[in-house]
């Protein structure tokens, strides 16, 4: 969730520089236009009604600040950066300035930046409960809770109703499984700001850890009435009604956090999981690519691809979404494995003979792994394999192995004896694994029972 600075958050300081700034009548009346704007996201347009601001009000330190804060929202971070910091080089103990930095820096997602600003608000001004709030969620992400509940704490000494205290506080006493004290300040949040979405969000996330999953979705949904366009909030939902299994539902909520915001990397797990779980194998693919592409570190996309491409007989491209994966992990040796499966059936059994030869030299020897790899690479000593997998205790290891070692065989040709030996995988009924879930997926293909 947006805990740095959220679109809420850029609007209270707007509004209140708005009825601060020493304006006259018409910039006056062109400002509560523009922060109207602002409320409805409209960031283009109400940039551009400052066109129409007196040049000599336009240069105003007032005026200028609004502006940058519009800026900011806007996502032209730099340009409020810039004003900002003309505006600080001259008047240094410039509180509203600094807190433009601030913002700028907490979108772009810049802690140490932040935190240098704040710092500099709180040596001119010590009580000032933004900077405070501010400085609570910083040691929030950070999940070094006493310093954020010691920030929280001291702007709520100073002002007991203080909304994004009230809310980082409870969020505090959620981490430190103080459900009901949490809960209190919640509900006190929710009570002082009846419009305001976050304490009703964060009460949900409270209610679904709890187990209380349809009090937490009529949080979700009064929410997201109050704030339709804010992801966390559809991504929130999506999860609570996957858990209630009204997987359409959580898809159109998933669709729409997508649409909000494009790039959001966990709406785009969730769905490319229900798509692959429900079989529109070609639309997780496409989640899976903008995974891959949004967090190339996130080696289970690359995984769900290669499975995919696998189902379609696309080995090639199967072998490239497996290299991908064990690129990210390479102690996770089946991507090894699985990747040299699809090299072969693309090819020749030797292509990944130079491949492997690699791969055995991170391998602690003697192990499962290693004397699978070395199957592979030598293209000899399946008996030996055999024998080991026979004499293997541990049920998970010795499944993994005997899929391997049908791969192997199907990929060496020997249609026959694979599936003996994919079927004895089901049989071992080790569930949960990639494994399990290619072995399935052959013997469905083969309509082998």
């Amino acid at each position: 969730m947006g805990i740095k600075t959220s679109q809420g958050a850029v609007l209270l300081l707007f509004f209140w520089a708005l009825t601060h700034a020493s304006v006259f009548g018409d910039t006056q009346a062109i400002l509560t236009e523009v922060s109207q704007l602002m409320s409805r996201r409209e960031f283009t347009a109400a940039l551009a009604l400052f066109d129409k601001i007196d040049q000599a009000e336009l240069q105003t330190t007032e005026v200028q600040l609004l502006r940058a804060s519009l800026l900011n929202s806007a996502g032209r971070t730099n340009d409020a950066r810039a004003i900002a910091s003309r505006i600080s080089s001259r008047e240094p103990n410039n509180i509203d300035a600094l807190l433009v930095l601030a913002a700028a820096a907490a979108f772009d997602g810049k802690d140490r930046e932040q935190r240098n600003a704040l710092d500099r608000i709180i040596k001119i001004d010590p009580n000032n409960l933004k900077a405070l709030s501010d400085l609570g969620y910083i040691s929030l992400n950070a999940r070094t809770l006493r310093a954020a509940a010691g920030h929280f704490d001291k702007a709520l000494g100073i002002d007991g109703d203080y909304r994004e205290a009230l809310v980082g506080r409870a969020i505090v006493y959620r981490y430190e499984n103080e459900p009901r004290r949490s809960e209190q300040l919640l509900n006190k949040a929710v009570r002082l700001n009846p419009q305001w979405a976050t304490p009703l969000h964060e009460r949900a996330r409270l209610y679904k850890g709890a187990g209380l999953r349809e009090d937490a979705l009529l949080d979700l949904d009064a929410a997201k009435k109050l704030d339709p366009d804010n992801h966390w909030i559809a991504i929130d939902r999506a999860a609570i009604l996957l858990e209630m299994n009204r997987k359409p539902e959580a898809l159109e909520e998933l669709d729409h956090a997508i649409t909000a915001a494009p790039n959001s990397f966990l709406a785009y797990v969730y769905r490319a999981g229900i798509k692959d779980e429900s079989g529109d194998y070609a639309g997780a693919e496409q989640d899976y690519k903008v995974l891959m592409r949004i967090k190339p570190d996130y080696y289970y996309a690359a995984e769900g691809l290669g499975v995919i491409k696998m189902r379609n007989k696309q080995y090639s491209e199967a072998r490239d979404a497996f290299l991908a994966a064990y690129r990210y992990a390479p102690r996770e040796y089946r991507y090894a494995l699985l990747a040299a499966i699809n090299w072969m059936k693309a090819g020749r059994p030797a292509d990944p003979k130079q491949f492997l030869a690699q791969v055995l030299r991170t391998v602690p020897r003697n192990t499962a792994d290693w004397h699978m790899i070395r199957l592979y690479h030598d293209l000899s000593g399946d008996n030996d394999i055999a024998i080991i997998i026979d004499k293997e205790q541990n049920l998970d290891i010795k499944s993994n192995m005997l899929f391997y070692l049908a791969n192997y065989y199907d990929a060496r040709g020997n249609r026959t004896l694979a599936n003996t030996y994919f079927l004895s995988v089901r049989d071992m009924n080790r569930m949960g694994t990639i494994e399990w879930k290619i072995n399935e997926m052959i013997l469905e293909e083969r309509v082998i029972r």
